[in-house]
């Protein structure tokens, strides 16, 4: 849209601008007001009734897995026993309490945010989108986070508990700590954790109101000029909302400094142990305080690094730091000029500007659609393996009744996910061909810190295919050896018809599986898995179905027309039985 330039014509679009948003926040605050104690409600006591009742089953398991596990060593384990009681009393009122704000927190913007977003609907009723968007859909989406935390809590624990019990191959070594070293470890941290608290917390407070008003001096800049993020004329109620709003995200990020002080002081610690020095572990909290301290006038523009000491808390530090004194003569004048050059591009291009230039030529993914496409695949070629015969009915029902689901749930994602990097190598891709149209790379894969670690490893992967350069014949010989075939050892492949006889790459092929079928293991744990994967199981249960019902129909009518009330009654009776809960 074109930017107004001039004061007058600035002054006439923030006028103009005013009543539009006062309209739609008091709309907004009326649908929380309404709609928001109902979520809270599902959300708090959802989540506090799974808490409390699970308490008593994650508290002993917890306790049963770690005496059990062979990957803690006895000191470990020992030290681990004795200060598990504390994490584990305070899960019930700190996970009751989270409940509480998470549910009151949702239950008060969704319906709010909701409001505004009906700014961008390319709809002709959107009045009706201002008025609905953000109640029924509030609603339904409390249930959704009481349902994965559900998950979480009774399916992803107590798999993360069964791993660490699991028995170690012999050239495993178990984790282990030195008796001697405990105490002064022990010390460093406790003199650590007031120390960080007070400090990174002060500085936290201090700089708290030059945020406030940089914050909202940005956002005010932007309103009125139509620049950053609002030069779209949907993005600008946003901007009045991100004005009023900009104060609690002061007060979170002061919360969060306290927060994460605790565990900053808890690891100075770890690095007491590491380097068997007192020293350095008191060394690491003081530089940590000087890294925050640079952190925050980064953030708000000021003036560069820090006014606080940094000492170094690595040996290795200390040595690196001599030999860069003894060779590099003239480094702080270097660094003095970067450190100019880089103020003088910061106010030349702004805050917002800097940041904008890279992202509006690049449009990242989000995580939503990454798993879309992950289970969209999976129901596809879900149906084609059915039709293959490489999926069994048999199988279906066993995952539906008696939740022996390990073909669906890590073989069937493990193939989507190995034809995804067949598929991208064969066209000599730089990321991952999620589709015809949708290439992943590093610059679009979603900014999402579950979904970070996945990249690397299927990139890995893809280049080890893309050298393996594999025949037509392998590709098709592959589809059955993960559904069905055990990818242990290269003999297992002697009797599949497999092309190759060569030992090496049969090996190479079922590390390539085994790994894959590890990182869907470990995707399986996430809180949103076992949601999507119902629903997947649910569509191929049903497809079943209606595959029975046709035939059946077939084989008892002569007519040459199919009477399908018979395969809607059975899908219905199906789609009762999934939702009372028959899938484990």
């Amino acid at each position: 849209m074109e930017v107004p330039i001039g004061f007058f014509a600035k002054l006439w679009s923030l006028l103009s601008f005013l009543p539009f948003f006062f309209l739609l926040l008091l709309l907004g605050i009326i649908k929380a007001a309404i709609i928001g104690p109902v979520a809270a409600s599902v959300i708090f006591f959802g989540n506090s009734a799974v808490i409390i009742g699970l308490w008593p089953a994650h508290f002993l398991w917890t306790y049963y897995c770690v005496l059990k596990t062979k990957r803690i060593g006895m000191v470990l384990k020992m030290l681990i026993l004795v200060c598990l009681p504390v994490p584990l009393l305070m899960l019930v009122p700190f996970g009751v309490l989270g409940s509480l704000l998470a549910g009151v927190g949702y239950g008060f913007f969704a319906p709010l945010l909701a409001t505004f977003e009906g700014t961008g609907k390319n709809a002709i009723d959107k009045l009706s989108h201002y008025f609905l968007d953000g109640c029924l859909g509030t609603i339904k989406g409390s249930c959704t986070l009481v349902r994965d935390f559900t998950d979480f809590s009774f399916h992803s624990y107590f798999s993360f508990m069964d791993e660490l019990s699991e028995t170690i191959g012999d050239e495993e070594a178990p984790i282990d700590v030195k008796f001697l070293e405990l105490p002064t470890s022990l010390l460093v941290s406790a003199l650590a954790i007031p120390l960080g608290v007070i400090v990174i917390t002060g500085v936290a407070l201090l700089k708290s109101p030059l945020m406030l008003l940089k914050g909202w001096h940005r956002l005010f800049q932007d309103l009125i000029g139509r620049e950053g993020p609002f030069l779209e004329t949907v993005c600008v109620p946003f901007a009045g909302l991100a004005i009023l709003l900009w104060p609690l995200a002061v007060v979170g990020s002061v919360i969060a400094s306290f927060i994460c002080s605790f565990f900053l002081g808890l690891y100075a610690g770890v690095i007491a142990y590491q380097e068997e020095s007192f020293r350095m572990g008191l060394a690491y909290m003081v530089s940590i305080v000087s890294m925050f301290d640079e952190y925050t006038n980064d953030l708000l523009y000021l003036r560069e690094g820090s006014c606080l000491p940094r000492p170094a808390y690595r040996k290795s530090q200390i040595a690196e730091r001599k030999d860069a004194m003894k060779n590099n003569k003239d480094m702080h004048t270097t660094i003095e000029n970067d450190n100019a050059r880089k103020t003088a591009n910061k106010r030349r291009l702004g805050p917002a500007r800097t940041r904008s230039i890279i992202k509006n030529s690049i449009q990242q993914l989000k995580p939503i659609q990454v798993w879309d496409w992950l289970f969209r695949s999976c129901e596809l070629n879900g149906k084609v393996l059915l039709t293959e015969g490489l999926i069994s009915v048999e199988d279906i029902n066993a995952c539906v009744n008696k939740g022996k689901c390990k073909k669906l749930s890590l073989s069937l994602p493990a193939w989507c996910i190995l034809q995804c990097l067949i598929r991208s190598a064969r066209c000599d891709s730089h990321g991952l061909m999620i589709s015809d149209e949708v290439e992943v790379t590093n610059f679009t894969w979603p900014e999402d810190k579950v979904l970070n670690w996945l990249l690397g490893p299927l990139l890995i992967i893809k280049e080890q295919i893309r050298s393996m350069e594999l025949t037509e014949e392998e590709e098709a010989c592959l589809r059955k050896l993960v559904m069905t075939n055990k990818n242990e050892i290269p003999e297992d492949w002697d009797e599949t018809g497999y092309p190759s006889s060569d030992n090496v790459r049969r090996a190479q092929l079922q590390a390539i599986i085994r790994r894959l079928q590890g990182i869907v293991a470990n995707m399986t744990r996430m809180p949103t898995f076992r949601r999507r994967f119902v629903n997947l199981v649910k569509a191929l249960y049903l497809d079943t179905v209606s595959d029975d019902a046709v035939q059946d129909s077939v084989s008892s009518k002569s007519q040459d027309s199919i009477d399908f009330t018979q395969v809607e009654s059975e899908n219905n009776h199906t789609d009762r039985e999934l939702n009372n809960g028959d899938i484990v």
